[in-house]
């Protein structure tokens, strides 16, 4: 018998049984006893039988409220595309009873994000998808919602002390370490590679301290020169930049490109900020200089397309958001397993195939 064409019928007449009886043991409602509720088990295994649960939540009249909480799409440019994400899963999901209901904090305010994760809290939703970018203060809403049993997803930052219903992002130390390799490929000269944190709480930002563990580690594992060979270990230095409204960002960054004793090779932006390095590149003419940063903003494809960004990693923001109001969906309307980590892909972005993830 086809998959497809098995009902709760077929099932009652193969284990001889009523309907109501095969009704009651997929509800796991009403009294049926065990012998009988193995044997239904049995014979659904044996025909493959897989409920419609698409036609089962539009049958319901259950309402599914959903709260996010993420950093202001209007602030910084980059949340937006995740905000978009989040709005076209809610558009699809609205047939099936779910309406989402956003709480946006200021990316560098923690009172901002207490504030809009309390009141998200306080809405009593059925489920909360989260950039938690505060580390410390994220933990102590973990445990609320789990003594509350609200399901939770995290998308953008992975914080694994309190396990999450599901985290769906990049894997920030494969990225940080893809992005050594992306700015030592091919050097030939010994040097400085530089991993610049723009405006973050680095201390309180676990993503970002990730990605700088990763590039670290790419650089300690490659061989070191033979006794007597030409070269040295690369030289790797973080350096934690102001917001770039600061009049030391500039100050700093004037520094280090005047100091020709540092021998900078290339720099990693740990944040979608390239776009805020590349003009002091292109105004000391260093070319020689390798950028690679992270995200397909208007501002970084332009310097793409100067040559100044060497590489970008997309961090498919708009499937995170997207992607993680479906796994609330699939736990609380659809009753599907969700997977505990949903890794999207690490995509290597240079001009010549830009126009492929942009539709240029």
């Amino acid at each position: 018998m086809e998959k497809s064409a098995v009902r709760i019928k077929d099932i009652a007449a193969k284990a001889n049984v009523s309907v109501g009886t095969v009704d009651r043991v997929l509800h796991n409602r009403g009294r049926v006893s065990e012998k009988v509720r193995q044997k239904v088990l049995r014979m659904m295994e044996e025909l493959d039988y897989e409920p419609n649960l698409i036609a089962r939540a539009l049958g319901s009249n259950r309402t599914y409220q959903l709260a996010v909480v993420q950093p202001d799409h209007l602030i910084d440019p980059y949340w937006q595309a995740p905000w978009d994400g989040i709005g076209k899963a809610a558009k699809e999901l609205k047939q099936y009873g779910v309406t989402v209901t956003m709480y946006p904090y200021e990316l560098t305010e923690v009172a901002s994000f207490v504030a809009q994760a309390e009141a998200a809290t306080q809405s009593a939703p059925d489920g909360i998808l989260i950039a938690p970018l505060f580390y410390r203060e994220s933990l102590a809403f973990f445990a609320r919602w789990q003594a509350e049993s609200i399901p939770y997803v995290l998308f953008n930052t992975y914080i694994a002390e309190l396990p999450a219903l599901s985290y769906v992002g990049q894997d920030s130390y494969q990225s940080g370490f893809l992005a050594g390799k992306l700015v030592q490929f091919g050097q030939a000269e010994p040097g400085t590679y530089l991993i610049a944190h723009i405006a973050e709480d680095i201390a309180n930002s676990l993503h970002v301290t990730q990605k700088e563990r990763g590039f670290r580690d790419y650089f300690a594992q490659l061989p070191a020169p033979a006794p007597g060979a030409p070269g040295a270990p690369a030289n790797v230095v973080s350096i934690a930049l102001p917001d770039p409204t600061d009049p030391s960002f500039a100050r700093q960054l004037n520094r280090l490109l005047d100091d020709e004793t540092v021998q900078l090779r290339g720099i990693f932006v740990s944040t979608s900020k390239a776009y805020e390095i590349a003009p002091y590149l292109q105004a000391y003419h260093r070319e020689d200089v390798r950028l690679v940063g992270y995200d397909l903003l208007e501002k970084n494809i332009h310097f793409l397309h100067e040559n100044v960004i060497d590489f970008l990693i997309n961090q498919n923001p708009h499937e995170q958001g997207y992607q993680g109001v479906f796994a609330l969906a699939d736990q609380l309307v659809f009753k599907k397993e969700v997977p505990p980590l949903k890794y999207l892909p690490l995509d290597i972005i240079t001009k010549e195939n830009l126009r492929y993830y942009v539709g240029e």
